[in-house]
């Protein structure tokens, strides 16, 4: 039989997920679909990249998903002039103690929103590299641990507008999804107008619905959803034919390959499945693809579609 007519899991959903999506969506409205997605993304132990216009509610989000996990927050408005320090942190010496003390960045958060990461420099975008890989930055041979639950939110201009550095195949890579939200639709807006009218904002009602231990298990559970080997030999043949496609100048790496399994099975667990079918890789291909596929002339998301259409999708008994 198909993959996909397999008997789904009917164990209820975990009341924080449900409250966490509940929360969301009542600051994001209208986007259930990208509330979905930045969820998965969370619970995969990845980092987002948002590539979208100004305004879209990409600062909000970051400030919801904060405080609905009781986190910290922390922001790094990127600009030609920042520096690796201001994101990472540094040593000042104390004329008083005579020692050196680390005064940490602002990496040294639960939610980190970098925005318009591709203004600054490709130096000080590297600083982020091993933040994001390792959960961790040496500061004069020096290694200091983040959060376990470190989570990176990411913005960037569009690559032709003013001051835009484009941003390195290796950081890019370090990202699990691309989205953008995009403007909400006409009933949306018109509830956005009439909640700002009101003396407190969505973002200032919200509450904490799961703590950093109970998000740290919800990740390893994650981690554990079951991904039968004709799936995962399904996701191979795809990260294969992101390398032999024409159009394509650099296809998926491993790492890239096993980010695309970890929020495969992040979705799988927020239908309430404790098993990964074809249609969840499906399902989350663009947003994982369009992040690291490099094409020629044609649109990335026409040569993502493609792919998915040429590769066949997996049987077993």
């Amino acid at each position: 039989m198909s993959v996909t007519d397999a008997t789904a899991d009917t164990s209820p959903r975990t009341e924080p997920l449900i409250k966490l999506r509940e929360q969301l969506n009542r600051v994001l409205l209208g986007k259930a679909e990208a509330v979905e997605m930045v969820i998965a993304c969370l619970l995969s132990h990845g980092h987002l990249l948002l590539d979208d216009l100004p305004g879209t509610g990409k600062t909000t989000l970051a400030k919801a998903i904060a405080s609905c996990i009781g986190g910290k927050l922390a922001r790094v408005q990127c600009t030609p002039d920042l520096l690796p320090s201001d994101v990472t942190g540094f040593n000042l010496f104390n004329q008083k103690t005579r020692e050196f003390e680390f005064h940490p960045g602002p990496v040294f958060s639960d939610v980190l929103l970098a925005d318009e990461l591709n203004r600054t420099t490709p130096r000080t975008q590297s600083a982020l590299l091993e933040a994001m890989a390792e959960r961790q930055v040496t500061i004069d041979a020096a290694p200091y641990h983040l959060s376990k639950t470190f989570f990176v939110i990411a913005t960037q201009n569009p690559i032709d507008s003013h001051g835009a550095y484009p941003l390195p195949e290796a950081q890019l890579d370090r990202f699990t999804i691309k989205l953008k939200i995009g403007y909400p639709d006409r009933a949306s807006q018109i509830d956005i107008l009439e909640a700002a009218s009101g003396k407190e904002t969505a973002v200032d009602t919200l509450t904490s619905v799961l703590s950093l231990e109970e998000l740290a298990n919800l990740q390893e559970t994650a981690r554990t959803i079951t991904v039968h080997p004709r799936v995962r030999e399904y996701l191979v043949d795809l990260v294969d034919a992101t390398r032999n496609e024409p159009a394509i100048q650099l296809g998926v790496s491993p790492r890239g390959m096993l980010l695309w399994q970890r929020i495969a099975q992040a979705w799988a667990m927020l239908q309430g499945r404790d098993f990964v079918t074809p249609s969840d890789v499906v399902h989350v291909a663009g947003p994982v693809l369009s992040v690291r596929l490099l094409t020629t002339t044609e649109n990335v998301d026409d040569v993502i579609e493609r792919l998915l259409n040429s590769v066949p999708t997996p049987e077993y008994r």
